[in-house]
């Protein structure tokens, strides 16, 4: 994801940026590849009822933005409920994805492939099959079916269904193979 931080009638504090890249790190790890763009702006307030500063979080998403806007005197609290405001919003955005992309149980037989964990990235969620043909095909921890994250491991036989994703092949579910 792309991180763009502005600044409005004040200067960038090192605290505010190490937790707008603290968040974006959060962010990246339960989000993974589905923000394309971030822009936080931090603007110094003259009017006092307001408080002291306004924020902005800008995420641009796939055929979306997403923006949340926050007020008040102190900067790192509105950076931490912004940020959990987006994050909300993007898990919202992901769940009425997958419920508008649900196939039907038994068109989704035909279409299952069969392939190898080759790559598993715990921490950030996400892994990679490479099928019998060579090629890898990315998938998330939330494509997975009957099994945890911390459950699968490298060379694992799996079956899965493929899509098209923003950045390549992917996968929309994932089993073991019996």
């Amino acid at each position: 994801m792309e991180l763009q931080v502005e600044a409005r009638n004040l200067e960038i504090r090192k605290v505010w940026q190490d937790k707008i890249d603290e968040e974006k790190a959060r962010l990246d790890r339960h989000h993974a590849g589905f923000i394309n763009h971030l822009r936080v702006t931090i603007e110094g307030t003259s009017s006092h009822k307001e408080g002291g500063y306004e924020l902005r979080l800008i995420a641009t998403i796939p055929n979306d933005t997403v923006v949340v806007k926050r007020k008040g005197e102190k900067v790192v609290p509105l950076l931490v409920d912004a940020f959990n405001t987006l994050g909300l919003q993007l898990k919202e955005l992901q769940r009425k994805r997958r419920q508008s992309n649900k196939v039907q149980p038994e068109a989704a037989k035909g279409t299952s492939s069969e392939g190898v964990v080759k790559s598993i990235f715990l921490f950030e969620s996400y892994g990679f099959i490479v099928t019998p043909q060579g090629q890898e095909i990315y998938f998330h921890e939330n494509a997975l079916k009957d099994i945890a994250m911390n459950q699968l491991s490298e060379g694992d036989g799996v079956k899965f269904s493929e899509a098209q994703g923003d950045k390549g092949p992917c996968a929309t579910w994932v089993k073991l193979a019996k």
